[in-house]
């Protein structure tokens, strides 16, 4: 199945809803959850858990320049594009000025588009470098939709902690206050 960065325009609330549907193994929900609220709403459409790949991004153990970080933190959740969607091999990345530069040489070659216009903006070598220089604007780098709920830069487990606690009261009491009980006829 392919979300919102894949193929299609599926979002995610659909396919995961597909998945519980159709899958007969455990799966874990990915993409856009870095909360909770997110991991308590995975766990309700059937996942078995969740992967959080920008989440963990933003915190003191990774090794991401603190200037990648601290865009993290001023982001909004649309300050995210998808690139090399018409290659069929579509990524998204944090809207710097290297992603801006793609996009448009994208727009601009239309269906005359090859992986050659933007081979030298997109390469390891400079992402590696912008990462080593701490230059934001240096290099493509992944980043998802949930830059717009990351608003610092904690350790791992606090991370993990915290989604769990809001997780548990997500269901122990939002969710449980939902519930009807039928009342007695007696």
């Amino acid at each position: 199945m392919y979300g919102p960065s894949g193929r299609s325009h599926v979002g995610n609330f659909v396919l995961q809803a597909k998945g519980s549907n159709l899958l007969t193994k455990p799966y874990l929900r990915s993409g856009g959850v870095g909360d909770g609220n997110q991991l308590a709403a995975a766990l309700a459409l059937g996942a078995d858990g969740v992967n959080c790949g920008t989440r963990f991004c933003a915190t003191q153990e990774c090794s991401w320049p603190d200037s990648y970080q601290q865009r993290m933190i001023e982001a909004q959740e649309t300050d995210t594009v998808l690139m090399l969607r018409r290659l069929k091999n579509t990524s998204r990345v944090f809207q710097n000025k290297v992603a801006e530069e793609v996009q448009q040489m994208e727009s601009s070659k239309g269906q005359d588009f090859q992986f050659s216009n933007v081979a030298h903006l997109v390469n390891g070598k400079r992402g590696r470098q912008a990462g080593q220089d701490g230059d934001a604007d240096g290099g493509i780098w992944m980043a998802g939709q949930v830059i717009g709920l990351i608003h610092s830069i904690p350790t791992c487990q606090e991370v993990i902690n915290d989604m769990v606690k809001e997780a548990e009261e997500t269901i122990q009491i939002r969710l449980a206050s939902m519930v009807v009980v039928p009342r007695s006829r007696l």
